[in-house]
């Protein structure tokens, strides 16, 4: 059995999903300490003028350190307006953006409380949409990867420098804006939902 040690992630790149489709069982870990500038609270879209990256606020913390199931998400900045809106401005045009925005804009008008919970929301539900069918556990205490015998992608896996994934090759696809900024690799899953719907599942 192939299993797969991941960060929760918003709307998470790509390459995140690919763990989801191919592992047999893939632990997300909720008791990792929050880092910032990863993909726990953003998400990298391509939109008219390149790619863009929508961040999910979160309220300040105690301490030099907070778990990842701990991190409140903040309600400062209409985020969730402007996040929305930065979709519809960037796939408004795409193939299936209007098949699946009523799937997606809930996502902007409820309130999680915990980002850990609104990120794991997200994730069924774009599984569901791609009909991915993971086996997803999630974790109790902070994972060794040793320890259950996973690949371990908690660090692999960021918007800046990542580490080396041989097990991830991205695969070119169509892109709204392509002709203008050339093929944008790894994008949020949600690059790979508006411009290929069903056909997703088959570039994972």
């Amino acid at each position: 059995m192939t299993q797969a040690l991941l960060s929760s992630a918003y709307f998470g790149p790509v390459q995140w999903y690919q763990k989801l489709h191919r592992y047999d069982r893939c632990f997300i870990e909720r008791y990792d300490n929050y880092v910032k500038q990863t993909y726990r609270n953003r998400c990298v879209i391509a939109a008219t003028g390149g790619p863009q990256t929508l961040t999910v606020p979160i309220e300040r913390y105690e301490g030099r350190k907070c778990l990842m199931r701990d991190i409140r998400i903040s309600d400062h900045g209409s985020w969730r307006h402007l996040h929305w809106n930065a979709l519809v401005s960037s796939y408004g045009e795409s193939p299936f953006f209007d098949y699946y925005a009523d799937d997606i804009r809930p996502f902007f008008e409820r309130r999680w409380e915990f980002l850990f919970d609104f990120n794991l929301e997200i994730t069924h539900t774009i599984c569901s949409l791609l009909d991915i069918r993971p086996t997803i556990e999630l974790t109790g205490e902070y994972l060794q990867a040793e320890d259950v015998c996973a690949d371990d992608f908690r660090d692999a896996i960021r918007p800046k420098h990542p580490l080396i994934d041989a097990t991830f090759s991205p695969r070119p696809y169509y892109q709204v804006y392509a002709q203008k900024h050339g093929f944008i690799s790894n994008l949020s899953i949600l690059d790979l939902l508006f411009n290929e719907g069903p056909e997703g599942i088959f570039l994972l």
